[in-house]
């Protein structure tokens, strides 16, 4: 019985994503015609999912360690288990962000439109993608958008419950190299709610808690000590999950 209702739930919960999808589709497209429009398309995507989480039955709880300056750009990362994560940093970033993700995305019908123009994509089997990518989010950092990052490198489907598996180098090597705050963001309990896109377990309402730890800030690092910022957002991140 448990899981027949995780399942309806799923399915009424994709059902709402995908008509509200249809409605604000004109004005993602509209918006994001004009680099000068992207503040819109953030916004238009924060309401997004604000509806759709709300009419989900889903909350989102965020527990900040120290209040984040409106007027700091960061680089935002944290664990990926669960779809829910993108609507969870939209709605804790605000403002100028984008997100770095998977060049499948590209594909998407909805998500597409961002992965066109404001966030960027990056083929994880491509040095130069990479390379490219991290170059172009290291030309917005300086222009003061932050910067929305997994560094798994995508959802890992190997556990379940799932565990934080290793991070990639390149988000810490660009915090030290644009001397950009790091904020570490522990997503705890996403994946119970919906694992991955939910289609082995279903979904089903609830809160979903956040913890926003302290900014950890780069101006006085090397790039060299990347690895040890690696080991210190890890740490960081696994000790609320």
């Amino acid at each position: 019985m448990f899981k027949l209702l995780r399942r309806c739930h799923r399915i009424y919960f994709l059902f709402i994503i995908s008509f509200f999808s249809i409605l604000f589709f004109p004005l993602y497209w509209l918006a994001s015609r004009r680099s000068e429009w992207y503040d819109v398309l953030n916004k238009l995507r924060v309401y997004h999912s604000k509806i759709c989480s709300m009419l989900g039955g889903i909350r989102f709880k965020y527990k900040f360690e120290v209040p984040l300056s409106p007027e700091q750009h960061y680089i935002y990362c944290a664990n990926h288990s669960s779809n829910l994560d993108i609507m969870i940093l939209c709605m804790l970033a605000h403002g100028r962000f984008h997100f770095m993700g998977k060049a499948e995305l590209e594909n998407n019908l909805v998500l597409g439109i961002f992965f066109r123009t404001i966030d960027i994509p990056v083929n994880r089997d491509s040095k130069i993608s990479a390379f490219r990518a991290f170059k172009r989010a290291g030309e917005n950092l300086q222009n003061g958008m932050s910067l929305l990052i997994f560094p798994e490198g995508g959802i890992q489907d190997e556990y379940y419950p799932p565990k934080l598996m290793p991070f990639k180098n390149g988000p810490f090597r660009l915090a030290i190299e644009k001397q950009v705050p790091i904020v570490p963001i522990s997503i705890i309990n996403a994946w119970d709610l919906i694992w991955d896109d939910g289609s082995r377990y279903g979904s089903r309402p609830g809160i979903c808690d956040i913890y926003v730890h302290k900014p950890i800030f780069t101006d006085n690092l090397a790039l060299k000590e990347d690895e040890l910022l690696k080991e210190s957002v890890f740490n960081t991140i696994n000790s609320k999950l």
